[in-house]
């Protein structure tokens, strides 16, 4: 015989997911614009993320992850070095000033492409790992594809306007999201400053890293069509967020957008961890068991970015068909963790259980019954 589950209990440490118009609060001048948390993947803030855009140089974050990837895999290193062919050394826009039929290390690219922007440093990369610009083009969009970013596509290595290259603020978040997380050794590389090559000292252009205010990257674009943008990411305390801006009206406004920007989502929202892996959220009554009890557990952390203001606003229930009939095997999904959030569809997580019952013997069952038809007792 079953039972349906109806309890639910508060949660009162803890608040509600992003209600609609939460972002209303803040504005920017930028067309397209996302904030996301890191650790959570929640979006803060949007504003025409989808919105086909022109990267510009952000779209170098495509090339430094090519070099990151084969860094890490041991296909190059740090002081190999890469020809300049007379293509990226006569590359207009932004430089870093390699000279024509030279060859350079891979670390100093690394440098001209992050904190120089350069244009001829990107040609240089391209051809030497790819063998030309378009096949490097091939490989970016390959890697888009596999980093789920579905709106993206790419024509060259450097951001060269072109009606071709195209992104959207929302794959941009995901190219961040991924270079942090998967080259912690070399992402450091995006809060250098300055830059020293051929007698010429650059500095990075991103401004908010020369501000205490937690930025450490990535990377700034311009375009006359596509106006100012600026991919970053910031962290303070335990969180870290990634931003995109674009289509901003000049450099005043990419400073002064983004830092308030940072500056709401770290002051308006917050991580909070509900459960962690493997902690026991209830208990599910057993039939004919060797145990009248099983405990349920959370397969995974669950922790949501809220809004500080509504974090005493959350209700959890716990729902199941009981009692749960024996045998039951450890991990088996037994009930739903449902988080309900004021404005938003709820949030379901399984439950699964925490250990083995053995199903009675014949006799034990018997006794088990008559039990339950005498006391309404399970077990």
């Amino acid at each position: 015989m079953k039972f349906k589950l109806g309890f639910a209990f508060i949660i009162v440490a803890f608040g509600a997911a992003i209600l609609p118009g939460a972002a209303s609060a803040v504005e920017v001048s930028a067309r397209q614009a996302i904030l996301i948390d890191y650790n959570t993947g929640t979006v803060l803030f949007e504003k025409n993320a989808d919105e086909i855009m022109t990267p510009s140089s952000m779209s170098k974050i495509m090339t430094v992850y090519k070099i990151f990837e084969r860094l890490k895999d041991g296909r190059l290193s740090l002081t190999d070095t890469l020809a300049v062919s007379e293509k990226a050394w006569r590359k207009k826009g932004s430089k870093m000033f390699v000279a024509v039929n030279s060859r350079v290390k891979v670390e100093d690219l690394i440098h001209g492409i992050i904190v120089q922007s350069g244009n001829d440093a990107s040609i240089v990369v391209a051809e030497g790992l790819a063998g030309s610009e378009d096949a490097f083009a091939t490989e970016l969009n390959q890697l888009a594809a596999k980093l789920g970013m579905n709106n993206s596509k790419f024509v060259n290595a450097s951001g060269w306007p072109d009606p071709d290259h195209v992104t959207t603020a929302r794959d941009l978040s995901k190219l961040a999201v991924a270079t942090i997380k998967n080259f912690p050794d070399y992402y450091h590389f995006y809060s250098e400053k300055s830059f020293t090559y051929s007698g010429i000292k650059q500095g990075n252009r991103n401004p908010l890293i020369y501000r205490d205010i937690g930025a450490d990257g990535l990377k700034t674009g311009h375009t006359e069509s596509g106006g100012y943008g600026l991919t970053a990411s910031a962290v303070r305390g335990d969180r870290r967020l990634v931003m995109v801006l674009n289509g901003l009206p000049g450099t005043k406004e990419r400073g002064t957008d983004s830092e308030q920007l940072f500056d709401w989502g770290f002051r308006e929202f917050n991580n909070y961890t509900l459960f962690k892996k493997d902690d026991e959220v209830s208990i599910a009554p057993v039939w004919m068991g060797t145990e009248n009890s099983v405990s349920l557990v959370m397969p995974e952390e669950v922790t949501l970015t809220l809004p500080v203001s509504l974090r005493r606003k959350m209700v959890v229930k716990v729902s199941m068909d009981e009692p749960v009939p024996a045998p039951v095997k450890k991990g088996a999904r037994l009930a739903t963790l449902k988080i309900e959030l004021p404005g938003r569809a709820p949030l379901e997580y399984p439950l699964l259980a925490g250990g083995d019952v053995n199903q009675l013997g014949a006799i034990s069952k018997l006794g088990a019954a008559l039990k339950f038809v005498l006391w309404g007792e399970a077990g």
